[in-house]
């Protein structure tokens, strides 16, 4: 079970929440089950302990002092090492954990964590029977893992998968698991917030709850009160590892498809589009016209990648994706995870004060992640100037700036050599050695194209005016004033 955060106080808002709680019309509220125990009952059968066995290697303890050849220190720390582990041989190291059937045929889910690591993989049912698993596969992004147990008989109960998206926050649930290695243990709570983003992975979106979860919860069903599985026990926030009544779980809205694709095909299977995005900020809403600050800013969009042949540009914001809104920035990434490779997907942009609708045929993520970076060249020629506006020192590039600032070939644009300190572009961070690529979402080659933009964006009243910049081969958009300070 993964633990993170310090603990928070939690009783000072009692009071205030029983107060507004009495004020709430009867017609809204909805009273607790009189017992969860028919609940429990049809369930628990489906939940399984898992107990893992991994081997370790005793030789790999704290490195020793490196001394010269020969050196008397080097044979005193030798010994004196040798004696704080005087059985190098390997060792079986165990863990405990949670998961549920599926499938009466021997399929089941827990969590990536859980085994990840394991030589050897054990599965206890609620009749305390043991079974030897194997793994069919896992996902390392979404901390989910999928086992096969071989039985002669189908297995005795399975959970059925519900939709975690028709969950409402305050719906009653309960979680079963293995905690402290106890066995099957039974609690119940609520849905206390859906949605989280922990940081934990790529496309976080837990259901958060405040029934009890601790160490060995982990892969463990949070169940409806229909008797469906609507999310994997995964992570507690606490600093003792202890449960304070902040727990998290993988939906099935993002476990399902992942699931299905470990069990068809051993792996995951995931769209890529080929683009990286920030957040829209407020600024940047006005800077592109945009009435609010909603959708994904491409700031860069991969060569020859799908976004790029669908006609996808730097600076478009993407605001729908596969006919479902982009809210926010992090929406997007798991929209196209989620997509089947290869299909033929809209994708709604905004781009220069308009929408427009484009065409995008997904590639597949993990093949992407396997291949190395793709280099280019190109020839700018030398010229510089000052930005007033900006604070700005520029220079076109040449191959002295190139190799001065370790700029790659395939980088275009115009250099900043000089950051007044008190000028409007010190103030978004601007560098010497960044690269401004574009001025309001066209691409500029030299300081005169830039002191040409900026001079267009004064005329027509704007406040501000938005680069595209490349640092150190990253890039992203920055909204800088052109206003006198």
């Amino acid at each position: 079970m993964k633990s993170f955060l310090p603990r928070r106080a939690l009783g000072a808002g009692l009071a205030c929440v029983l107060v507004v709680a009495t004020a709430i019309p009867s017609a809204f509220a909805r009273s607790a089950p009189d017992s969860f125990a028919d609940l429990a009952e049809k369930t628990l059968p489906a939940v399984v302990n898992i107990s893992t066995t991994q081997t370790i290697d005793r030789s790999a303890g704290p490195d020793r002092p490196q001394f010269p050849p020969g050196s008397p220190f080097e044979e005193f720390f030798k010994d004196f090492f040798d004696r704080q582990r005087p059985d190098n041989g390997p060792r079986k190291a165990t863990s405990l954990g949670s998961g549920f059937v599926i499938d009466k045929s021997g399929i089941i889910v827990t969590n990536n964590h859980v085994i990840d690591g394991a030589d050897e993989i054990v599965v206890r049912f609620h009749d305390d029977t043991s079974l030897p698993a194997e793994l069919i596969g896992t996902d390392e992004k979404t901390d989910v893992a999928v086992l096969r147990v071989k039985t002669d008989k189908p297995l005795p109960a399975e959970l059925p998968i519900g939709d975690s998206s028709k969950a409402r926050v305050g719906d009653w649930i309960i979680a079963i698991g293995n905690p402290f290695g106890l066995g099957g243990s039974v609690t119940a709570g609520i849905i206390s917030a859906r949605q989280r983003d922990i940081n934990s992975g790529p496309y976080d979106a837990f259901i958060q709850t405040d029934a009890a979860i601790n160490k060995g919860n982990s892969g463990g069903p949070l169940i409806n009160m229909d008797g469906e599985v609507i999310g994997i026990n995964t992570a507690i926030y606490s600093p003792s590892g202890g449960s304070v009544g902040i727990g998290f779980a993988v939906p099935t809205s993002i476990a399902e498809n992942v699931i299905s694709q470990l069990r068809e095909f051993g792996e995951t299977r995931r769209g890529w589009l080929g683009v990286h995005i920030q957040t829209v900020t407020d600024e940047i809403a006005q800077s592109l016209d945009l009435k609010e600050a909603r959708g994904a800013l491409v700031a860069n969009v991969t060569e020859d990648g799908p976004a790029e042949k669908g006609g996808i540009k730097a600076g478009d914001i993407i605001l729908e994706f596969d006919g479902k809104p982009v809210e926010k920035m992090r929406a997007l990434p798991r929209l196209v995870a989620e997509t089947p490779v290869g299909k033929q997907t809209d994708v709604l942009v905004w781009r220069k004060g308009k929408e427009e609708t484009l065409t995008v045929s997904l590639g597949r993520l993990e093949a992407q992640e396997m291949q190395s970076a793709k280099t280019g060249s190109s020839k700018t020629g030398p010229a510089s100037a000052a930005i007033d506006e900006l604070g700005l020192g520029l220079s076109g590039l040449d191959d002295a700036l190139r190799q001065k600032y370790e700029i790659p070939a395939e980088v275009n644009g115009v250099l900043i050599t000089k950051v007044d300190p008190d000028g409007n572009a010190a103030e978004k961070q601007l560098q010497e050695g960044d690269v401004i690529v574009e001025v309001n979402q066209d691409a500029v080659a030299s300081p005169d194209d830039v002191a040409a933009k900026i001079a267009a964006a004064v005329d027509a009243g704007k406040e501000s005016v938005l680069l595209l910049v490349n640092r150190s081969g990253e890039r992203r958009f920055v909204v800088v004033s052109v206003k006198a300070g």
